[in-house]
């Protein structure tokens, strides 16, 4: 599947292929920022938040880096207008990191700066979610989280599962009182590195949920985000937080834009805070192939928009 997402060919061929819209508009909330901000307004009517993502992946030059940097600050032009709740996600890679990390960093910082002027005082939870990639980037990223947070930037961190690290990131966001989405993580390392198998990382993430949903936590204002499409997971958090004094709102379930959806509206039902991972722009199929990739039921909608 990466090799797909990441081939040019096939990436052009679907991308200008009017067959594939209905695979399009599956996964991804608009073409750009306007139609993305339309999609979020139509779901702030079902009781649920959206964290835009731009689809600007695979970053190889300065160019494309500017071009994202600047598709991100028209959503943030947009938000200030809009009555909605939303985060935007970042990847570091979107902003040069993966060309030279320091230059990346320092690009957060503005946008950091534009979402903060833009959303003043207006409540909700309005923040820049950096996204994790691999491991061998962990390290620094969460040292970038730190450095904004400290500047006083609304920023958040995404922390992975799989990795055995995880835990003590965790609980060091717990003490400044942060915001961490959690999720299982898609990414591959050794077993000294990481835990292997889907029952090691689930396990882990439950222990990492106790945490989340600590009396420290509680007491430090901490926000947990449980990103996850799991039912066990969902029936544990809800059941957790209400042992721990925990008020729905004061945590959130993320989920993908078109993955789940029924299951996104069944919560919200409920009075659960909930939030979907909406990605936005033309450049939509290495996104569109990973899903698939995760969920290979998927793979029936591809073969239909092909034929």
């Amino acid at each position: 599947m990466i090799a797909l997402a990441r081939s040019q060919a096939m990436k052009s061929f679907m991308q200008n292929n009017r067959s594939t819209t209905a695979l399009a508009k599956r996964y991804v909330g608009g073409a750009n920022a306007v139609e993305a901000m339309d999609c979020a307004v139509r779901l702030a009517e079902q009781g649920i938040s959206s964290s835009f993502f731009y689809l600007g992946e695979y970053v190889d030059s300065p160019k494309l880096v500017e071009q994202n940097i600047n598709a991100l600050q028209s959503l943030i032009n947009l938000i200030e207008k809009a009555p909605i709740e939303g985060n935007i996600s970042v990847d570091p890679t979107q902003v040069g990191c993966s060309i030279d990390w320091n230059s990346g960093a320092a690009a957060f910082r503005p946008l950091c700066k534009a979402l903060k002027k833009a959303v003043n005082s207006r409540p909700g939870a309005h923040c820049i979610m950096i996204d994790m990639e691999d491991h061998s980037v962990v390290g620094q990223t969460v040292d970038l989280h730190n450095a904004l947070s400290d500047e006083g930037f609304p920023v958040a961190l995404t922390l992975q599962a799989y990795l055995r690290r995880t835990a003590d990131d965790l609980v060091s966001v717990i003490a400044r009182g942060g915001r961490v989405r959690l999720v299982k993580g898609a990414f591959v390392a050794g077993g000294n590195i990481a835990y292997v198998g889907e029952r090691a990382v689930k396990a882990n993430y439950y222990r990492l949920i106790d945490l989340m949903l600590s009396k420290e936590a509680r007491d430090n204002d901490f926000c947990p985000v449980f990103g996850t499409h799991d039912h066990e997971i969902h029936a544990y958090v809800i059941e957790k937080a209400a042992e721990m004094g925990w008020s729905k709102g004061s945590y959130e379930f993320e989920m993908l834009y078109g993955a789940r959806d029924d299951v996104a509206a069944d919560l919200a039902r409920r009075g659960e805070a909930i939030r979907l991972y909406l990605p936005f722009g033309s450049d939509w199929w290495p996104y569109a192939i990973r899903r698939i990739g995760e969920n290979p039921k998927n793979l029936m909608l591809l073969m239909r928009s092909l034929l």
